[in-house]
């Protein structure tokens, strides 16, 4: 392991115990002075981020990446106003879970507890910087923040500010750090420092979050990728089913839970699949799929569909459409294709969608719903840390409560087990 990282993390575990006994109130402050700098200095970083999108630029990155790296003085007032609405959530340290009282007197409860120190792998995102300090902090953890290279000039503008703000508050700045990113040698090193890193998180690509988790030796909580699908039942508002899946697919293309996939019942007319590709196209949707079955029902334009196209995200303005057999038949093309994201569906009839509720294995299912609903901010959570896909730990959107643990706490007065 390299001195840096080593240092780092060594100075991350140094602070952690103090991070996690600071009060409710302290660590609101901090958030919320740390949402009034960040908006105080937009231009600032603004600059710095114009200089990653310009590098980026040079570099090929695709329209997508760039959209995911972009700030401006809007995007920062939202990732400010994130760190505002987690001032507001309720602490989850010390929170009783559970307890009793034995036969003889002795009490037990169960309480959470920081993690401790919390290692976050990410791609591109720089608002990903502010919400893991963020959601860090209120839940009494120390950040170690590895971001892409693409994004090196704007995570350091945002970490030096987010330290100001502890040091203003009586803190040290190693709450919050960032670690090198010239070289894919500090991941590896932070995802292995087993006795200093108590957790590590991953967010972006299939290669990147894969990368992590097999290599890692300190525990991971995997955050997928969104091969989300959309299935359209015969039963459906075709109007609503349509305004659905358009909001799934353009409301921005290039995040995690936009809908990549669309499934129409093979009992829905020809003319009924029609308009809903025609929507798509309208919007400026390339579809994919099998080019010879859509044209047999009327669909011009189409690009013959990949097997990768059918199991990864584009992250773009394009889509994959297929014909299925009914509510089974979607079911069975999902087990096939998902990631385990979100999953959604259109249908009037209560019976399948009580089946898609059930059948269907994934963090998130939406019964008459856009996937873009599912977003941590929306669920209530203020910022996310992520989406979880795995089944261990936490599932689904993660902030607060999922960056605890627990301890037992169990008081006697001289008990003696016979």
């Amino acid at each position: 392991m390299s001195n840096t990282v080593l240092s780092l993390a060594r100075a991350a575990k140094a602070v952690a115990p103090a991070t996690a006994r600071l009060s409710t109130a302290h660590k609101n402050a901090i958030l919320q002075a740390a949402a009034d700098n960040l908006e105080a200095h937009a231009e600032q970083i603004v600059q710095a981020n114009r200089r990653d999108l310009a590098a980026g630029q040079a570099r090929g990155m695709s329209q997508a990446m760039l959209d995911r790296l972009a700030l401006d003085a809007g995007r920062i007032g939202g990732i400010a106003q994130g760190l505002r609405k987690v001032a507001d959530l309720a602490d989850p340290v010390g929170q009783v879970l559970r307890g009793h009282t034995l036969d003889n007197g002795m009490t037990m409860r169960q309480v959470r507890v920081p993690l401790g120190v919390m290692g976050m792998v990410y791609e591109a995102r720089p608002n990903v910087t502010v919400d893991a300090f963020g959601l860090a902090l209120k839940s009494g953890n120390v950040a170690l923040l590895r971001g892409s290279q693409s994004a090196q000039h704007s995570n350091a503008a945002l970490v030096e500010l987010l330290q100001q703000t502890l040091a203003d508050h009586g803190l040290p700045r190693e709450v919050v750090q960032l670690l090198p990113c010239d070289s894919r040698d500090s991941v590896r090193e932070l995802i292995t420092a087993r006795g200093l890193v108590d957790v590590v998180i991953p967010r972006g690509g299939a290669g990147l979050i894969n990368a992590v988790v097999t290599e890692a030796t300190v525990p991971t909580i995997e955050t997928g990728t969104g091969n989300c699908h959309f299935y359209v039942d015969a039963s459906a508002d075709i109007d609503k089913a349509i305004a659905m899946v358009c909001n799934g697919k353009t409301r921005r293309p290039s995040v995690c839970n936009a809908t990549e996939t669309v499934l129409v019942d093979a009992a829905l007319a020809p003319a009924q699949r029609l308009r809903i590709v025609a929507a798509l196209q309208e919007l400026g949707v390339t579809i994919h799929g099998d080019v010879a079955q859509l044209e047999s029902w009327g669909v011009r334009g189409a690009v013959e569909a990949t097997d990768e196209e059918w199991a990864s995200e584009f992250l773009s303005l394009d889509i994959c459409v297929a014909v299925v057999d009914g509510v089974g038949g979607a079911i069975e093309h999902i087990a096939r294709f998902s990631t385990g994201h979100t999953e959604g569906i259109a249908a009037q009839d209560a019976d399948v969608l009580a089946r898609f509720a059930l059948e269907v294995d994934a963090a998130a299912v939406m019964l008459n719903a856009s996937t873009a609903f599912t977003d941590g901010e929306v669920y209530g959570m203020g910022a996310e840390i992520g989406i979880s896909t795995q089944k261990l730990h936490a599932r689904g959107p993660m902030a607060l409560p999922e960056l605890t643990s627990t301890k037992w706490i169990v008081q006697g007065s001289g008990h003696t087990r016979p």
